[in-house]
């Protein structure tokens, strides 16, 4: 009988724990991603802004389509979308679409500049994956803005931002029960697909393959 009041009373004390931990982790952690995040875009956004246009050197290197389209264009195109992407986490107004365009300029810059130039061994991919002046890639700080910037696509800016409070204002539930059906893994899939295609087209397509199968299948279901 006391084991048992015991082990009910831990189990108590650690939800009331993580309870605790997840309420903070509505305000705190998605604040603290949307400004380091926006600081690190700000800052890239900001010395193309005031530096020479350098895309012509490696348009070759761009994925399609921006391996045909003018440099200069795609470098203005860069450079707002990263100062504009920036304010917008800082102000957490729009996160979702901020964060998605962020991370699909992010996978553009991985596949023009931070991925190898040839893969003839998975050896070549392990020493693209540091942070250093010595070649082989160097996708490691690009991958890491992709790991903190998916937070802020699938789950939100937080309770501490713009759009937490025009939801409120709007009488919307800013934060609403996630959904686990077809549908949700369908949106996945498709947006990491189109941010796939700029780096790894097949592994792209596969993954809109897969969205379109889960929609397709999920119709079915209903019917």
């Amino acid at each position: 009988m006391h084991m048992n009041t015991a082990i009910a009373g831990a189990l108590g004390a650690w939800e009331g724990l993580t309870a605790r931990l997840r309420g903070v982790g509505q305000w705190l952690p998605p604040l603290v991603l949307r400004l380091v995040m926006g600081w690190e875009f700000f800052e890239s956004g900001r010395e193309k802004l005031y530096g020479d246009n350098w895309f012509a050197e490696i348009q070759d290197r761009f994925p399609f389509p921006f391996d045909h389209v003018p440099t200069g264009f795609s470098w203005q195109l860069s450079t707002w979308t990263e100062l504009a992407g920036a304010v917008l986490l800082w102000l957490g107004l729009g996160t979702r679409f901020a964060a998605f365009a962020l991370l699909f300029v992010t996978f553009v810059a991985t596949a023009a500049v931070h991925w190898p130039d040839m893969l003839s061994m998975w050896g070549d991919l392990a020493k693209g994956y540091a942070i250093t002046d010595m070649g082989y890639g160097n996708f490691k700080l690009p991958l890491l803005f992709v790991v903190m910037l998916l937070p802020l696509l699938f789950q939100g800016p937080g309770w501490l931002s713009l759009d937490a409070l025009l939801a409120r204002l709007l009488r919307v539930d800013a934060m609403p029960a996630p959904r686990f059906d077809a549908r949700a893994w369908a949106l996945a899939a498709a947006l990491m697909g189109a941010c796939f295609l700029m780096l790894l087209p097949t592994f792209g397509i596969a993954l809109l393959a897969i969205a379109a199968v889960l929609l397709a299948a999920e119709r079915l279901l209903r019917t």
